[in-house]
Order: structure tokens, then C-alpha cells, then sequence
């Protein structure tokens, strides 16, 4: 009976087994699914190397030309210029590309605009003009090359308050104040002159040599005054060559009209050409046995010509305003400006400030070498020796008592001094 119950029992378990296969029962589990990558995490097999970074682009070298009027090694203006250009080099990374002589002697047929195209060929973006007598041909220039910058370096085309005043976008003008170097040069020659004689070696005749050289001797007749002189009794002798250096068969030879000055009783010469001949021609009396000495111009170690004669050089420093140019061009920040620039009176040697600089000389003596260190300070400290009252070479009042010059008489200065000998004008 036990067993017939037991294998009833096997066979209902055996027949309810079939029926619920049959009707579908649960399937079996299959394995969990991957999840879904996230942003933050890509699948393993679209992992990609990362990106290699790319070298930054290099900056593209920013070139300058200039134009040299002189010889890039002519021991004064044109020097002054060229190193100029290799401060920008070093300050700016910039590159320098440059024609010196660039005047009818040594450049016959061409003109400074024709030239300023050939450094743009070179790929100059900026062009400096560095001679008065190339006024004209930068302003042809500039007009004609508008996204070319200019700087004119002793123009005035672009002061809004001078006599020849243009609207030129891409022209700035910049000079310095070197009628404080002329002053400081002419008081060094008055202390220093036995004979109460100084000549000046002039090249041609414009308003910026008439000032100059006008500059020097109101610096000399305050000094000889302050030396316990008569300042009537001081004679001023401006001879002029008729450019800039010497030009033969074109200009006065200045080593002769230095020769001129040393053997007709005036003891000291004051150099206003672009070079310091008047130093060899002293130098050379010197060893003759005669006392006389000289001032040099335009470069800072043209005193080296020959120390043993030299009192001093009011010196050029182009680099500062040069550099605040050339950077404004770079940057974007540009503006046609006249840029008149004086001497940094904190220390006017200091070469990354003052435009305008003087170096004694070895000849100076120590008595007349603290003198124009009193003279430098009194200028610092706002001495104008252009105050009225002040004549014109020919008697015509030009400033009345206590009367300060404005910018536009000192810069258009229409004659000489009264009290200088020499032309006003050429003949």
C-alpha cells in the first residue's frame, strides 16, 4: 500500500514538472550587462593616445631701417644714431637694417625716400630719417607708404604748433633738447679760455644750427660772467663749412678752418658738425707746444678722438625715445607726435633716461669742472638763459626783459645773437 502511495507521489511531481516547462517558466539568468561609459570615462577599446600639445607659434622679429647721413662710425651724429639702433636690438629683440652716407657726395642720383624702400624690401616696418637735410624725402615717404612708420629726427613736420605743420598718421618727430648740451659745452669753453676768444665750427645754416650755436654762447657768456669776467669783452666767432661734415670741393674743409681759429688767438673750439676734427687739429697744436683746447658734439665717447684737448661733448642719447617709439609701434599704441625731449636732470647721463647728456672732458680743469657742475644744477633747478632781454644779431629786440622764449622762438630762432660774429644766413 506504501509503496503503491510513493510512486503516486513520483508520478504528480514527474507531471507537474512538464506542465510548468511547458507553460514557460523563468528563463535562465543571463550575465549583468556592462554599464554605460560616462563622459568622465570612455570604453576601453575607444581609449585614444592623448593630443601632443603644439609648439607655440613664434613671434615674428620686428625690423627697423635707418638712415644714416654720415658714416655709422663717424665718432658723432651718425654714430649716435647707429648705436641707437643696436639698443633697440638689445631691448626690443628687435633687427636693425641700415644705409649710412646718404647724402649727394657719397649717394649721387639717389634721394633718402628711394632709399628708405630699399630697407622696406628687407622688410623694415619702421624707417628712421636721421638728417634735416632729409626732411623733405621722409615726408614723400611716409605719404606714399602709409603702413610704414616714420621717425623724422630733428623735424617738425608733425607739430601741431610749427610752421610747416602736416596732418602724416605714421610720421612721428623727435629731437632732443640739445640747446641745454650747447649751453653746458659753452660754459665749459668760457671757463676755460685764456685768450677770451672761442670759435665755433658750424656746418650749414638752418634754424636748428642758428640755435645751437646761439645756445653756446649764451652758455658761455654766463659762465665767463660767473668766472668774474666781462661778458662784453667775450668773443664769439661762428664759422660755418656748409654741411654737415666735410665735403671736398663742396664744403670749407674744417680740419683748416679749425687751423684758422687755433692761430688767430681763439684758444678754444667748439665742434657743431657731426664729427670732432676740430680735436685732431688741437691736439696737434698741442704738441707744438700751443695751449689750446676744444668741445666736442653729437656722440658720447667722441671725447676719445683725443682726450688730452677736450673739455667735454654735449652728447645725442637717441635709445630712450627711440625705444618708447619703435615699442609704440610694436604694440598697437602709435601716435604722430612731436617729441621735443630734454635732458633727465636727476642724471643727465644716464643712458636708459636723459636724451641730452655731457661728458667732461680730460683738459677740463678742476676749478672749471665744478663750475659746470654748479651750471648743471642751476639749470636743473630751472636757470633759462633764453629770458630776455635778447637781441637779434642785427640789433632787433627779440625778447624784452625777463621775457621766457617760447618753444616756437628757440626752435625758429630767425638770426644770430647780438654779440656773435658770423652769418646768419647763407650768402
Amino acid at each position: 500500500m506504501q509503496k503503491n502511495l510513493a510512486r503516486l507521489t513520483a508520478a504528480l511531481g514527474l507531471a507537474l514538472l512538464l506542465v510548468l516547462v511547458a507553460c514557460g517558466g523563468p528563463a535562465p539568468a543571463e550575465p549583468p550587462s556592462q554599464p554605460e561609459p560616462t563622459e568622465e570615462e570612455a570604453p576601453a577599446t575607444e581609449v585614444a593616445p592623448p593630443p601632443t600639445e603644439e609648439a607655440p607659434a613664434e613671434e615674428e622679429q620686428f625690423v627697423f631701417g635707418m638712415l644714416l647721413v654720415g658714416p655709422y662710425n663717424d665718432n658723432g651724429w651718425s654714430q649716435a644714431h647707429y648705436e641707437a639702433g643696436l639698443y633697440l636690438e638689445e631691448q626690443l629683440g628687435a633687427k636693425m637694417v641700415y644705409l649710412d652716407k646718404v647724402n649727394p657726395a657719397d649717394r649721387p642720383g639717389t634721394t633718402p625716400d628711394q632709399l628708405a624702400e630699399e630697407l622696406v624690401a628687407q622688410g623694415a616696418k619702421l624707417v628712421i630719417f636721421n638728417s634735416d637735410d632729409m626732411k623733405d624725402a621722409s615726408t614723400t615717404f611716409a605719404k606714399n607708404n602709409p603702413d610704414i612708420y616714420v621717425i623724422m629726427a630733428s623735424g617738425d613736420q608733425v607739430w601741431e604748433d610749427g610752421k610747416i605743420y602736416e596732418e602724416i598718421p605714421n610720421m612721428m618727430n623727435i629731437m632732443g633738447r640739445m640747446e641745454y648740451g650747447k649751453m653746458i659745452g659753452g660754459c665749459a669753453a668760457a671757463l676755460s679760455t685764456q685768450t677770451g676768444k672761442i670759435g665755433y665750427l658750424g656746418p650749414l645754416i638752418n634754424d636748428e644750427t642758428r640755435r645751437l650755436a646761439a645756445s653756446a654762447y649764451l652758455g658761455a657768456k654766463y659762465c665767463y660772467e660767473k668766472a668774474g669776467n666781462d661778458p662784453e669783452a667775450l668773443e664769439f666767432k661762428v664759422t660755418w663749412i656748409g654741411f654737415w661734415f666735410n665735403i671736398p670741393g663742396v664744403t670749407l674743409d674744417p680740419v683748416q678752418v679749425s687751423n684758422d681759429f687755433y692761430t688767430t688767438g681763439y684758444d678754444v673750439v667748439i665742434s657743431g658738425i657731426d664729427n670732432p676734427v676740430n680735436l685732431g687739429e688741437a691736439a696737434k697744436l698741442k704738441a707744438e707746444g700751443k695751449e689750446v683746447a676744444g668741445v666736442a658734439y653729437d656722440y658720447v665717447a667722441a671725447c676719445e678722438a683725443a682726450p688730452d684737448v677736450c673739455l667735454g661733448v654735449p652728447y645725442f642719447n637717441w635709445g630712450p625715445e627711440y625705444l618708447k617709439a619703435v615699442s609704440s609701434a610694436i604694440d598697437g599704441s602709435w601716435e604722430s607726435q612731436f617729441v621735443w625731449a630734454g635732458p633727465d636732470w636727476a642724471d643727465i647721463n644716464n643712458l636708459d633716461t636723459s636724451s641730452v647728456g655731457f661728458v667732461k672732458g680730460a683738459d677740463l680743469s678742476e676749478e672749471a669742472s665744478a663750475m659746470v657742475d654748479e651750471f648743471i644744477t642751476e639749470l636743473a633747478g630751472g636757470l633759462n638763459l633764453w629770458t630776455g632781454p635778447i637781441n637779434l644779431q642785427d640789433g632787433t629786440a627779440y625778447l624784452a626783459d625777463g621775457e621766457v622764449a617760447s618753444d616756437q622762438q628757440v626752435w625758429y630762432l630767425p638770426q644770430l645773437l647780438e654779440g656773435m660774429e658770423g652769418l646768419s644766413a647763407a650768402e
